[in-house]
Order: C-alpha cells, then structure tokens, then sequence
C-alpha cells in the first residue's frame, strides 16, 4: 500500500503555506464506487455544482493525518471540528455563472479555518489556482481586510467588468500566483482565507455524473 506523500509549499508575496498530499487515500476506487451510489442536490449558492454525501469512515480514517499537518504546518494545537465535507461535481455551464462564481473567493475570513480539496478525477482533472487581488495586493482575506477589499472589488468590477467564464489565469483583476494539477488521489489543504478557484478549462466535461465529471470531496475545518 502507498503511503500518503505529504509537501508543504509556501506561495506569493504573504507566503502562505498550502499542502499537497499524494496518496491520500489508501483506495481511491472504493470512493469512486461509493459516490455512485450517492444522491446528489445543488450545493448552494456559492458552489457552482452538485454535492453529495460522504462515507462515515473518511473523516474517520484521514483525520488523523488532516489534523496533524493542521499542527505541524499551520500552528492548529487545539483539537479540528469538521464544518462541512462532502462529494462535490461542477456541473455548472459557465453562461449560467454568477459573478461571484466567476471570481477567485475565500471559504471564510475566521481565523482557525483550514479547506481541503480532494481530486478524484483518475485521468486528472483542473486543479486549483490561487491568485492576488491587484489593486489591494491581497492574497488572503481576513476579518481586517473583508470591507476594504469588497470596496476595492466592486471599483474594479465597474471598471473591468467580470470574466465571461470560470477564472482561469491572469486578468486585469487578478494575478495568479500559483496553480497545483488535480491529480487522480491528491488533496490540498490551505487556509480558508486564500483566495482561489477552481481551474474549470473551456470545454471540460461538466457533467453531473460522478464518474465522468469532476468529483472532488471538498472539506472545511475550525481549530
């Protein structure tokens, strides 16, 4: 069996760590064949997709490792809680985005918060990019920044207007500064307060079915 291959990599100006773990899961397929199983509802107004429900034994199972890479890179002693984790499929055609989902976002602005993305895509999938807010320069968004950087947001979008599409690279609002592949049994974990997005190519598969869509689980912990 493959152990996980855990990397921790520091990004951008702010130099926020975000993990890269291959290997994660010890059997990926059985995941696959789980969330065939799984009934599938829109998962809310910010995700550009569907979500279904994930085995008990997951959280049992990666926990341990989650929390202690939750010590060892982000400084997390205390104990995690899970806030949400689930399966998740973009299924969304990019004329049906919000503005909001066309724009790289924070999962939260709390401190204590970390996000994992978990690819199960066995060809590959996109990946997730993280990007720079130009006119502030910001890289993360915290309580401290959430007002001065909607502001900003808000000029900007008068002035530049919104991508027609998912991000994907450079734009006159955004600069990317890093970009990490969704390989098949790779999770990242990073702190809630980056700003990213998924990296959703022109002409990828968007469908709802979970084994020729994009199936990732997504998971959001306190500590």
């Amino acid at each position: 069996m493959t152990t996980p291959d855990v990397r921790a990599r520091r990004i951008g100006t702010e130099g926020e760590p975000v993990v890269v773990i291959d290997h994660f899961v010890p059997d990926p397929h059985a995941l696959r064949v789980f969330a065939a199983t799984q009934d599938y509802r829109p998962a809310g107004r910010h995700y550009p997709g569907i979500a279904a429900t994930l085995p008990d034994s997951y959280m049992r199972d990666q926990g341990a490792l989650i929390a202690t890479i939750a010590k060892q890179v982000f400084g997390m002693s205390a104990g995690l809680s899970v806030l949400e984790a689930r399966f998740s499929i973009v299924t969304m055609a990019p004329s049906a985005l919000s503005i909001e989902q066309r724009l790289p976002h924070v999962d939260a602005v709390e401190p204590g918060r970390l996000a994992l993305i978990h690819y199960l895509v066995p060809d590959k999938t996109g990946g997730t990019a993280f990007y720079r807010h130009r006119s502030t320069g910001f890289e993360t968004i915290d309580a401290s920044r959430r007002d001065p950087y909607f502001a900003a947001l808000n000029r900007d979008l008068v002035k530049h207007g919104a991508p027609e599409s998912y991000i994907a690279g450079d734009t006159p609002l955004f600069e990317r500064i890093a970009r990490i592949d969704g390989v098949y049994n790779r999770a990242l974990l990073y702190r809630s307060s980056l700003l990213h997005s998924g990296e959703i190519a022109d002409g990828v598969s968007l469908a709802s079915d979970s084994q020729t869509g994009r199936l990732t689980i997504t998971g959001f912990f306190a500590g």
